[in-house]
Parts: C-alpha cells; sequence; structure tokens
C-alpha cells in the first residue's frame, strides 16, 4: 500500500491571490511515461467491466492452468501488478517509492493481511505471531524507504489489526461494548495499562481462553506500535466490519492511551472512519472531543468505506437495520460533514490533530484544499490526501504539481492493496485483502 505527498512551498493561512480550485484535467499526465499512460488505460477499462471484477480469482486460476503460471505471472505483473503494486521485492519497492518522489509523491506501506469475520478459526497464536513479525519487519521497511521522512516527519503505515487478534474475539468484545457501554472493565485505560504492564488481564464476560487470547493481542498490538514510534512510523489502523469496529475502536483506544499523550510528536496510531456508515460523523465527534478533554493526539484516516454490500447482507440475513448509508449522495454528504468536523479539529488543536483525506472524489478534494486556505490550515501541516496507487493518478497529480493553487507543502498519500506476494515476507497463511477493499478511498 502506498501514499503520496507532494511537498511545495510551505505556507499557511490565505494568500493574497485568493482561492484557486486544483485542475483534473489531466494536464499532469505529461509526467508519465506513454507506456505507463497505455497500461493504466488498459488495466483500469478492465477493471470497469463487470464479469472480471466478480470472476477475477476464477479467472486468474483458469489462466494460470492454461498458460503455466510462469506466463500468467509475467501477463499480471505487465498489466494489473504493474499497474497497482508497488513490487515483490525490497529492490522493486525502493524503486517504485524513487519513481514516485520524482513525481514529489511519498510511500504508505501496508501488511497485506486480515482474517475475515466468518473464516476458519486458526489455531493457537503462532498465525498471529507470524503477522506481528511481518509486520515489524513492515515499519523497518517504511522507515528504510526515504532518505527524508518528509516537512512534518511522517512516515506511515498501515495496520491491520485482524493480523494480530481474531475476529471471533472481536465480536465477542463488540457484543460486551455495546451491551455495557463504558465501563472501567472495558476501558481503553485498563487495556492501556495491561499493555504496560503484561500482567495478565482478566473480563469477567470473556472465558479463560479469550482472556488469554487477548492479552497476546495486547502484547502484539504494543509490540508493534513499540517499534513503530522507536521508528518514527505513524499507524494507521484500518476500519473493517461494523460487526467488529467497536472492538476495533477500543484497541486504538487503548494504543492512543499509551502513544498519543502530549509530548509524544502528535498522534502516532490513527483510527479510520467509515463515511458511508450512518453513525460515523457522530461517533468521529465524539471521539476528537474526548481525545481533546484528556489532552491526547487525534489521527484520523478519513474513508467513504469498503464492505457496502457484505454490510447489507449481513443485515439483511439478520433482520437488522442496514447501518450504510441509502446511496451514494448521501454517503457523500456524510464524507462532506466528517471532513469539515475535521478540519475545524485541525485548525483549533493544531499539530495534535492530523487527517488524511483518502479519497479519489474530486470534489472532496477541492473541498478539502478550500477549508484549509480558508482556516489557514498550514500547507505542510497535519493534514494528507491519500489515493490508491495506480487508481486516480489525474487527482494525485494534481496535488504534485507545483503552482497549482495554494497547495504548496501538501502530502498526498497514496495507498494500494498488495497482493499475495507481498514486499516483506510474511507468515505462510497470509491472503491479499478482499478485492472490495479497492474502494475504501471513492
Amino acid at each position: 500500500m502506498l501514499w503520496t505527498c507532494r511537498v511545495l512551498c510551505p505556507q499557511a493561512g490565505p494568500s493574497a491571490g485568493g482561492w484557486q480550485p486544483l485542475s483534473f484535467d489531466g494536464g499532469a499526465f505529461h509526467l508519465k511515461r506513454t507506456g505507463e499512460l497505455t497500461r493504466a488505460l488498459l488495466v483500469l477499462r478492465m477493471c470497469a467491466w463487470p464479469p472480471l471484477v466478480t470472476h477475477g480469482l476464477a479467472l486468474q486460476a483458469w489462466s494460470q492452468r492454461l498458460l503455466g503460471s510462469r506466463l500468467s505471472g509475467a501477463l499480471l505483473r505487465a498489466s494489473i501488478y504493474g499497474q497497482f503494486v508497488a513490487g515483490e521485492t525490497t529492490e522493486e519497492v525502493r524503486g517504485c517509492v524513487q519513481q514516485l518522489q520524482t513525481l514529489c509523491l511519498r510511500p504508505l506501506l501496508a501488511v497485506p493481511t486480515e482474517e475475515e469475520p466468518d473464516s476458519a478459526v486458526k489455531t493457537g497464536e503462532a498465525w498471529y505471531e507470524g503477522n506481528l513479525s511481518a509486520m515489524l519487519r513492515c515499519v523497518d521497511l517504511s522507515q528504510g524507504l526515504l532518505e527524508a521522512p518528509g516537512p512534518t516527519g511522517n512516515i506511515l503505515m498501515q495496520l491491520k489489526m485482524t493480523a494480530l487478534t481474531s475476529t471471533r474475539l472481536c465480536k465477542e468484545l463488540t457484543s460486551w461494548v455495546r451491551r455495557l457501554g463504558a465501563s472501567w472493565e472495558l476501558s481503553p485505560e485498563r487495556l492501556a495499562e495491561a499493555m504496560d504492564s503484561g500482567r495478565g488481564l482478566q473480563i469477567s464476560c470473556l472465558n479463560a481462553e479469550q482472556n488469554q487470547h487477548l492479552q497476546a493481542s495486547l502484547s502484539r498490538l504494543h509490540r508493534v506500535a513499540q517499534h513503530a514510534r522507536a521508528q518514527r512510523v505513524r499507524l494507521l489502523v484500518d476500519a473493517e466490519y461494523t460487526s467488529l469496529n467497536p472492538a476495533l475502536s477500543l484497541l486504538v483506544a487503548a494504543l492512543a492511551e499509551r502513544w498519543n499523550r502530549p509530548g509524544e510528536g502528535g498522534p502516532w496510531v490513527w483510527n479510520t472512519y467509515q463515511a458511508y456508515l450512518k453513525d460515523t460523523h457522530e461517533r468521529l465527534r465524539r471521539d476528537a472531543e474526548a481525545a481533546d478533554r484528556a489532552g491526547l493526539a487525534f489521527g484520523v484516516k478519513l474513508v467513504r468505506g469498503a464492505y457496502l454490500d457484505k454490510e447489507r447482507e449481513v443485515a439483511r440475513l439478520q433482520g437488522t437495520q442496514d447501518p450504510t448509508q441509502p446511496d451514494y449522495e448521501a454517503t457523500n454528504q456524510s464524507y462532506s460533514r466528517c471532513l469539515e468536523l475535521m478540519l475545524a479539529h485541525v485548525s483549533h488543536r493544531g499539530p495534535m490533530c492530523h487527517l488524511m483525506v483518502a479519497s479519489h472524489n474530486e470534489e472532496s478534494v477541492q473541498q478539502a484544499t478550500k477549508r484549509m486556505w480558508e482556516l489557514g490550515i498550514p500547507l505542510d501541516g497535519p493534514v494528507c490526501f491519500g489515493q490508491l496507487l495506480g487508481m486516480c493518478d489525474h487527482v494525485s497529480l494534481a496535488l504534485a504539481i507545483p503552482g497549482q493553487a495554494p497547495i504548496q507543502t501538501l502530502r498526498l498519500p497514496s495507498c494500494q492493496t498488495l497482493p499475495d506476494r507481498s514486499v516483506v515476507p510474511v507468515a505462510e497463511g497470509l491472503k491479499p485483502v478482499s478485492a472490495s477493499a479497492v474502494c475504501d478511498f471513492c
């Protein structure tokens, strides 16, 4: 996964010339080679063909049987992998990052693993410990890829909680969080204390095996956060399904209690908020205000969402209310409200509040840049922009072009889901993030 960042002239506050909208007419494509543009056109047209999207994995397996693994793999590398994947080795990833840097873009890496809610139960802790090793190596790789960490010292990395703790436990915790509400037994402060001390944690609503797994999970999360802080890498925790998110948010809050304290240099652990969920604006407002009251730094990646079809199907099967917005326009309105809320908090709290505007939507990017200018948010400050690598180059490059509006020193993260050929060695059994995650930034 890669995020792209642009550094222009640092400038805070409204300029004398006024705000000028970004141009998304594709003029920035002169920075790309003809071969890259041809491949992008071919791949994106293919991805817009519904049968290919629906049956992609089956077609890949058929291709391997018909053409053989070597030829099939070569075709993938020349097309889809080449468009969306940074590389299969450290050297290839480093080359990709150097190319991005010539375009004034910066990377965000991700270990491509998560556990689906309905997947088979993993045996023991070995699978999660293997994922921990992969994430620690990914932290090191993230830190080593860039010669300079950027104007605000930011190196970012994605973290999937369900790579380090089971979805079964997350579902159990979610049910109790919803049932108990705010309670000391399931409070971020208590979990943070258990992380720091390493002492056994006993939650009365969990059985002995679940308590043991929770303690091991807290230890893994603490080790990743501790190593990331030492390497000056900020962790962006992904949101997942609504059946898991309350538990994931509880774990993020526990990490924030330890690593987002005043004097630590801004938030080292961020949470992700999905605007396609009906309750997101209220949760974001509540969490931002709670962090402000506690004096904690607050980091947010704002996305539209990735699991629309699955969320609606689960709600239908369970006979529960659909948690998602009714349509795309309602999702856009939700994203706009959340964006306004977060930019106001950034303006108020400065470096104690960081925001990634993770979107391919031109209107959202225009809204963010205009409001940053109106609020006087420094362009080399705590707001960055993110797109999936290879998915929306005309937006990424428009933000990166020198002199394009007063966006001068603006970080533009471009994120991409890595396949099972990860950039770091991973434990056996790791799989790519589900295909639906591709719409996470739309």
